[in-house]
């Protein structure tokens, strides 16, 4: 055990200044001398503090991505089907007040980083979603194509209101920042609030998946990784910060991370679509009624007489006499 302790020591004794800085700036002088440089690895409180600062670390380089495949999915698809609106509304102003709330007390960064990224996705998917939401009425597949006039009065009503939420954001931001408007006891009480808010946030999406039988385009990806981020947040918060607040807001949001992990499993292979030409007393938009009452009787197949008639076999003689 000497030998392979002398050998260790002789490597990070001799450990270059531009990897030892950085090491040392993540878990403290002290921390690495036992750690790295001494090779002691039986000090159980710089253990936990390296891991808790190894994990909080992890938890911001992946805080930067998990929710880039939910914003390609909507952006990909052209649809934000499936997903809450005040879901996301609520999750994204929970994530405000706790960044707010953390940098203004001067957390450690690896303790919350993850909530300045996981804000700027959330700021895009909800954007995203007031985007993409169509007005009742409005048909939600005109992708391709040119617009009709009604369908560039929705798109510049959509941009209306993703343009008002880019405003409201901007100000909150401002306010939240700001210890003249929002002094750090009234900034106490937002973030107390944020615990309810985190539970309430996740409930009309999980209403939504149970309503539906389905998760829509809800990313599986991002929903996993909150909760992992979430069960790793719990031990970093309580070896590094170890505020009440914080910590019960990780624990909240950590259970409701997991129903939506579970609906995930469970409504893995359901789409919730349906296919409208097996419905036997389908009722055709007046668009569709025009289209079929400009086709000549020519192109009239004997389906689609039968059809018509109920599928009997007197509406397909009458086809072939046509032909």
């Amino acid at each position: 055990m000497s030998a392979l302790h002398s050998a260790v020591t002789s490597i990070t004794h001799n450990i270059p200044s531009f990897l030892r800085q950085p090491a040392e700036a993540l878990i403290g002088e002290q921390c690495y001398d036992v750690l790295v440089y001494n090779f002691d690895i039986t000090n159980v409180e710089c253990l936990k503090y390296a891991l808790s600062k190894g994990l909080g670390l992890g938890i911001v380089l992946g805080g930067s991505i998990v929710k880039i495949p939910q914003i390609l999915k909507i952006v990909g698809s052209g649809s934000a089907r499936g997903l809450s609106l005040s879901a996301y509304i609520l999750e994204t102003a929970s994530y405000a007040i706790n960044l707010a709330y953390s940098s203004r007390n001067k957390f450690p960064f690896s303790t919350y980083g993850e909530n300045f990224f996981l804000t700027i996705q959330n700021v895009i998917i909800t954007l995203l979603i007031l985007f993409f939401s169509a007005p009742k009425g409005a048909s939600s597949s005109g992708l391709g194509g040119p617009l009709t006039g009604k369908q560039k009065s929705n798109s510049s009503g959509s941009l209306s209101k993703v343009i008002t939420g880019l405003v409201i954001t901007f100000v909150s931001g401002i306010v939240l920042w700001s210890e003249n408007l929002c002094p750090p006891s009234m900034l106490a009480l937002l973030q107390a609030a944020t615990l309810p808010l985190s539970l309430i946030s996740k409930a009309p999406q999980i209403l939504s998946n149970h309503s539906n039988k389905s998760t829509g385009n809800l990313s599986a990806f991002a929903v996993f990784n909150a909760l992992l981020g979430c069960l790793a947040r719990l031990f970093t918060t309580k070896q590094e910060v170890n505020d009440p607040l914080i910590f019960w807001g990780f624990a909240g949001a950590a259970i409701l991370n997991a129903v939506l992990a579970l609906q995930m499993i469970f409504y893995w292979n359901n789409t919730h679509t349906v296919d409208d030409t097996r419905l036997p007393n389908r009722r055709y938009s007046a668009e569709e009624k025009g289209s079929l009452n400009n086709q000549s009787p020519e192109k009239f197949s004997a389906v689609d007489l039968g059809a018509t008639t109920g599928g009997s076999g007197v509406g397909k003689r009458w086809a072939r006499k046509i032909d």
